[in-house]
């Protein structure tokens, strides 16, 4: 599973999970444009995977749900590069836990500008910028909250959830040229999920088939994995990687 030659776009890219896909994209030979809101964090990133300094890394700060912000990110990663060959569409946001039906409006609004329109954006300008011409592949970061329901998390679960369908009807959409794929991670040992997992991991192993908590890590093998030739006979799915927790 080698990615040589070939220029990724990773949003969310600065910790967790989107830190961890580009780590593994930039070993495997890719080169790597890094987006997330916060420059300091993203040279943090980028400096922490590429001690020897031998790897083609560059950074840009962008806000995922901003359309003006996706579109300038898109149009550094050409410029540095010259080609977006894979992007991964990982940066999401929830700004609220509870019931949905007691959400205000900003937050609603918030959440599916981050988790649902912005990853249509981001698709729609590297379709636009590159890949409508060269191909290449899209994988979008869902949940198996987007395959189930939790009531703390309902509006976030709905985004996800929509993200997957969005997936199915761009996978569609835009084949051959460009394959377009989903993860649906479990519960991973970042600190963007830190309130569901911090106080009561060993409970909450426990109820997983595999007995442990996923690790940023485990997220990044798959779309490893999926970005790569090792892939190239599926599109429109959906990666389940939770160890068992939906069962």
């Amino acid at each position: 599973m080698r990615l040589d030659g070939k220029v990724a776009l990773v949003t969310g890219a600065s910790r967790g999970i989107g830190r961890a896909i580009a780590a593994s994209y930039a070993a495997a030979g890719a080169s790597v444009m890094l987006s997330s809101r916060k420059h300091d964090a993203l040279e943090q990133a980028a400096s922490d995977m590429n001690p020897s300094g031998d790897a083609q890394l560059d950074v840009f700060a962008a806000n995922a749900g901003n359309p003006d912000d996706i579109e300038a990110c898109v149009r550094a990663t050409m410029d540095r590069f010259g080609a977006i060959d894979v992007l991964v569409n990982n940066a999401a946001t929830n700004p609220y836990m509870g019931q949905m039906i007691d959400i205000d409006l900003p937050r609603l609004d918030k959440t599916h500008d981050v988790n649902l329109r912005g990853p249509f954006v981001w698709v729609q300008e590297v379709w636009n910028a590159y890949m409508s011409e060269h191909g290449g592949s899209v994988l979008n970061l869902s949940s198996i909250g987007g395959l189930s329901i939790e009531t703390s998390l309902g509006h976030y679960n709905v985004t996800k959830a929509a993200l997957i369908h969005l997936t199915k009807s761009l996978a569609k959409e835009l084949a051959p040229k460009v394959r377009v794929n989903a993860i649906a991670p479990g519960l991973v040992k970042t600190d963007f999920a830190r309130a569901l997992w911090e106080s009561n991991e060993e409970a909450v192993s426990e109820i997983i088939p595999l007995k442990r908590l996923g690790e940023p890590e485990d997220i990044a093998s798959a779309a490893l994995f999926l970005a790569s030739d090792a892939g190239s006979w599926i599109t429109g799915t959906t990666m389940v990687v939770d160890g068992g927790m939906l069962l």
